[in-house]
């Protein structure tokens, strides 16, 4: 598990829209909140990307930008973002590597059978690449509130 004061580890992974991201484009420009999902249209997935969308604004004045990250292809978050009016930025990890390199992944057993599911994590990365704030096993409800409150906290 990646911890505060540690650098965020880089990555490059397409949006929605098929255009690829990167966490560099943002470092000495933008503090960055990169949050990671179980799924697309999920309540709790449509609940936590629709607060976020609600508050991006308010992440924009402060030097923010608002990454959702999941499993689900381009495709998928393109019909998500579309259908429940997202307006932050969607990225595609199929493989799980990103993920892996954040450290929520994890293996679970169901009904004998072990497979890897998506803790619900988010982190505030501050305009040098470092982690200033790291969250495991996120509850959905007024998250977007409560990370705005991190990231107003963050110097300029």
């Amino acid at each position: 598990m990646l911890q505060p004061g540690q650098t965020a580890p880089s990555f490059v992974l397409p949006d929605a829209d098929m255009q690829n991201v990167s966490l560099s484009e943002f470092k000495g420009r933008k503090h960055v909140v990169l949050y990671f999902y179980p799924r697309d249209g999920t309540p709790g997935c449509i609940l936590e990307a629709a607060e976020f969308s609600d508050h991006e604004e308010q992440f924009v004045k402060h030097d923010c930008v608002v990454l959702g990250v999941s499993r689900d292809d381009c495709l998928s978050h393109a019909e998500f973002r579309d259908k429940h009016g997202v307006s932050i930025g969607l990225l595609s990890d199929p493989e799980g590597e990103v993920c892996r390199r954040y450290g929520v992944l994890q293996e679970k057993e169901s009904e004998g059978v072990r497979r890897e599911s998506l803790v619900r994590s988010t982190f505030v990365i501050d305009k040098q690449g470092v982690i200033r704030h790291a969250h495991y096993g996120v509850t959905p409800r007024d998250h977007a509130t409560e990370i705005f409150g991190v990231v107003k906290r963050l110097k300029c």
